[in-house]
C-alpha cells in the first residue's frame, strides 16, 4: 500500500484527537450505550472482527487475539456483546472457518457468527436458479450449493467439456486431437469466490463464458451489447499472510479479468454486484447476524453502535466508513428537517428522489437497519504498516495516492480514514470497552 502508508501514518494524532472528544461526548450519554441490569451488563454495540492480519497471519495466531477474546467472553464461555467475524476469505464454508476460528482464539464459534465474502449471495435468489459458472478454490461447489445455487459448473468441469480451450500450459494440452466432451449446459452468469489456483486457465474461460454468452460451442462476439450477469466476491488487491509484505488477494486477479476483457472488447466489464467488504451488503448482513445474537441472548437494549476492527484501509477501514456514511444517510432520509437543511446548504431541491424511497434488494431480505453507527478501528499488525515516515505536506500525498480499492469504488479520503488507530486487536477491544463505558462482570 506504498503512497497510502505515509499520509496514514499521520492519521494517528487526528484520530486520538477525535477519540478524545467523542471520549468527552459519550461521557453523557453511557446511558444510551449500554444498560446495567441487576445481574450482568447489556451491551447496546456489536464488534465486527476481520481475520487476517488482525487475528491470524497465515495460519499463526497474533498474541494479541487470544488476549482480545479472554475479555469478551464471560466465565460460561458466552459472549458478553455481539460478536460476528467479517473475512473477505472465500475458499471454504463458513462452518469450516468457525472451527478454524474456535481452534485459535480458544472459545465456542458458530458458523453463524462467521461470514465470508460469499455469504451475501444468498439473498440474491434471482440467480439461484440459473446454470452459474463458479471460479475460486477450495470446494467452490459445496460454497455454490450451500448459499442457493441449484445449477452450478466449475472451472474445471468446463475444462474436460472442452480441453481444447486451456492451451498456455503445453503440458496440459490434449496429446491428440479432440472435440468437446459431454454437452455441459448453457452458462447463464458467472460467479467468482475468490483468487484461483490456475490464473490463466481461469483467465481463458471466464473471457471464452463472457465472450460466447455462456455458449461455449460458438465463437467470441466481441460486439455484443449484453453480457453475462457477473458476480464477484472479495475485492481485496493483497491481502497479509506470514510474509513480511501483502500477497496478491483476488482483487488483483479482477484487474487482470477487467483489462483483458477491456483489451478484447474495448468495453469495460461490468458486475452485477461485489460482495465482500467494502461492500455495504457485507456490513448490512453483518449487522443482521449481530442483532440475531441479540435476540438469541434476549438482550432488550437495540444494538446501535458498531466497531468494525481491521488491518486494511482499502477494504475494512473503507467498507465501516461507507457503511457509517450510509447509516447516516438513512437518519437524514428519515427526518424531513434535514434533508431540507442540507438541500438548502447545497442549493438541491428539498425533496428525496423516488430511487430513495425504494429499500434496495438486500434490504428486502432483511430487516432494516438498527444501528446509527459503524466506527472503524484500524490495528498495526496486518496490511497497514506504522512505522512509515509521516509527510510534511499530507494534501499532496493524497493527490499522489495509489488507490488500491476496486475499480468500481471511488477514492475518498474521508473514507479511509480510520475512526482510531490501535496496535493491535487487544487494544481495540479495551478502546471499545472504554468508549461504551462497558464493564462485563
Amino acid at each position: 500500500m506504498r503512497g497510502f502508508l505515509p499520509f496514514y501514518r499521520g492519521l494517528g494524532s487526528l484520530s486520538s484527537r477525535r477519540s478524545r472528544r467523542e471520549a468527552g461526548l459519550l461521557g453523557c450519554r453511557c446511558a444510551s450505550r449500554g444498560t446495567q441490569t441487576n445481574s450482568k451488563p447489556q451491551p447496546s454495540f456489536g464488534l465486527l472482527f476481520d481475520i487476517d492480519g488482525v487475528l491470524v497471519r497465515g495460519r499463526m495466531p497474533i498474541p494479541a487475539a487470544k488476549k482480545a477474546f479472554e475479555k469478551l467472553v464471560d466465565p460460561q464461555g458466552r459472549f458478553v456483546v455481539p460478536v460476528v467475524f467479517v473475512t473477505n476469505a472465500g475458499n471454504c464454508l463458513r462452518q469450516t472457518k468457525a472451527d478454524q476460528l474456535s481452534h485459535i482464539l480458544g472459545v465456542p464459534i458458530t458458523q453463524d457468527q462467521v461470514i465470508m465474502s460469499h455469504s451475501p449471495l444468498r439473498m440474491l435468489k434471482k440467480f439461484h436458479d440459473k446454470c452459474v459458472l463458479v471460479s475460486g478454490q477450495g470446494p467452490v461447489l459445496e460454497i455454490a450449493k450451500n448459499v442457493g445455487y441449484k445449477n452450478v459448473v466449475s472451472i474445471d468441469m468446463l475444462r474436460e467439456s472442452f480441453p481444447l480451450l486451456d492451451m498456455v500450459d503445453h503440458n496440459r494440452r490434449p496429446k491428440l486431437p479432440s472435440n468437446p466432451v459431454g454437452n455441459p449446459p448453457k452458462v447463464e452468469a458467472v460467479v467468482l469466490f475468490g483468487e484461483p489456483i490456475r490464473w490463466e486457465t481461469n483467465l481463458q474461460l471466464i473471457i471464452d463464458v463472457l465472450l460466447t454468452n455462456g455458449n461455449l460451442s460458438g465463437v467470441h462476439l466481441t460486439q455484443n451489447t449484453l453480457q453475462l450477469p457477473l458476480l464477484a466476491c472479495n475485492m481485496d488487491l493483497m491481502w497479509m499472510a506470514e510474509a513480511n509484505s501483502p500477497r496478491f488477494g483476488h482483487g488483483t486477479f479482477l484487474v487482470c479479468l477487467e483489462n483483458i476483457y477491456k483489451k478484447i472488447t474495448g468495453k469495460e466489464l461490468k458486475y452485477e454486484a461485489l460482495m465482500g467488504k467494502p461492500s455495504e451488503l457485507t456490513y448490512h448482513f453483518a449487522e443482521h447476524l449481530i442483532r440475531n445474537q441479540a435476540v438469541q441472548r434476549q438482550w432488550k437494549h437495540p444494538i446501535t453502535s458498531l466497531y468494525a476492527i481491521g488491518d486494511n484501509l482499502m477494504t475494512d477501514i473503507y467498507g465501516a466508513n461507507l457503511y457509517n456514511r450510509y447509516l447516516e444517510e438513512r437518519v437524514t432520509r428519515k427526518n424531513p428537517k434535514a434533508v431540507a437543511k442540507i438541500a438548502a446548504a447545497t442549493g438541491a431541491a428539498a425533496t428525496v428522489s423516488q430511487e430513495e424511497e425504494v429499500d434496495n434488494q438486500w434490504e428486502s431480505e432483511l430487516a432494516l437497519p438498527a444501528a446509527t453507527s459503524c466506527k472503524s478501528v484500524l490495528v498495526c499488525t496486518g496490511v497497514y504498516n506504522p512505522k512509515a515516515a509521516v509527510p510534511s505536506d499530507a494534501s499532496r500525498c493524497i493527490k499522489e495516492t495509489v488507490f488500491h480499492g476496486h475499480r468500481d469504488f471511488r477514492f475518498d479520503p474521508a473514507l479511509v480514514e480510520p475512526s482510531h488507530i490501535v496496535q493491535d486487536v487487544a487494544g481495540a477491544v479495551d478502546l471499545i470497552f472504554e468508549q461504551e463505558k462497558f464493564v462485563p462482570l
